[in-house]
């Protein structure tokens, strides 16, 4: 399944998993482990400790898991839930990125879903079908990034307070966007509006690591201009996505990667032109972010409730 390493790289640090290193401040590939909800608490225990030290974790050739295996396999870190809009496929849970279809490239830094006030904890994402060349991901450390922060950055990103929603300018970054998917993203993505306020520096529910928060869904930051707001979010930002701050991953067929979605932004390159590329999201919950000073993220607006089912689903998945 994995191609061999040096010894002096593979970490046995957590029972029997064996762990190479992938980069030097983030991500690890587990070695020989087939992924299964049928494994043991212990086996469990040690992959989570193993995500809170690596921040990303990669498995090749998971080939045993199908749709319902994998969300079975995600429940053991906790209860899953579903996207706040983006509809799944028919019966799951799942969080579905297909490139055929118009919200299929997540190409910007983000946090997942970090418009709610409790954000996913972990996310478990599946190579359901890889093109021949391109379509990698990238993730950062954004707890490495606030450690490596000037004293005086430091101090100034400890009081700030974001303003995070999904109704973002999505097309910000991005050289040329296609027309389906900027309509993908007003009819679907945006159908119902969520802003969440989070502290730009929160501190790890496990760890105790203070990390940076950001990403495309911030809108502002609180009490601050909106050129205020692009100039210190700018600033930040480019802190937390340095390229010796990331890791790479070159996908193969059937890989699976598990991050700590407290402890990381993440970038699907979007190079591989009309070539498929289907990958599956099981999202854990997770909880408000805490600042330093102990303040909780909190909701700003979400949808009313309603008779609408998806919404009701949606109020309980984030209460």
């Amino acid at each position: 399944m994995s191609t061999p390493a040096p010894s002096s790289s593979i970490d046995t640090g957590f029972g029997n998993l064996q762990i190479r290193r992938v980069a030097g401040h983030i991500g690890g590939e587990v070695q020989d482990l087939a992924l299964s909800p049928d494994l043991s608490q212990e086996v469990i225990d040690h992959l989570h400790a193993a995500l809170v030290k690596y921040k990303v974790l990669f498995f090749r050739g998971q080939t045993q898991l199908d749709d319902r295996a994998h969300q079975a396999f995600g429940a053991r870190f906790g209860r899953t839930v579903a996207h706040p809009t983006v509809p799944s496929p028919q019966g799951t849970k799942l969080f579905e990125l297909d490139a055929s279809k118009g919200g299929g490239r997540a190409d910007s830094w983000h946090t997942d879903v970090t418009f709610v006030d409790a954000f996913p904890k972990i996310s478990i994402l599946r190579a359901v079908k890889i093109p021949a060349y391109g379509g990698d991901t990238v993730w950062a450390n954004t707890a490495h990034a606030y450690e490596r922060l000037p004293a005086q950055l430091k101090q100034l990103a400890d009081q700030l307070w974001a303003v995070h929603s999904n109704d973002y300018d999505y097309g910000a970054d991005r050289v040329q966007v296609e027309d389906k998917r900027l309509r993908h993203h007003r009819e679907v993505f945006v159908s119902a509006v969520y802003e969440a306020e989070h502290p730009v520096v929160h501190v790890h529910p496990v760890s105790g690591e203070r990390a940076l928060l950001l990403g495309h869904f911030v809108k502002k930051l609180v009490g601050l201009s909106s050129s205020e707001s692009a100039r210190l979010f700018e600033l930040l930002q480019s802190r937390v996505i340095r390229l010796e701050n990331t890791v790479r991953w070159g996908w193969q067929q059937d890989d699976v990667a598990i991050w700590d979605n407290r402890a990381t932004q993440h970038f699907a390159i979007n190079d591989y032109g009309d070539q498929p590329r289907l990958v599956r999201r099981v999202t854990v919950h997770g909880e408000p972010a805490v600042a330093i000073d102990g303040q909780r993220s909190r909701t700003r607006s979400r949808p009313e409730a309603t008779n609408d089912a998806r919404i009701d689903e949606v109020i309980a998945a984030t209460a």
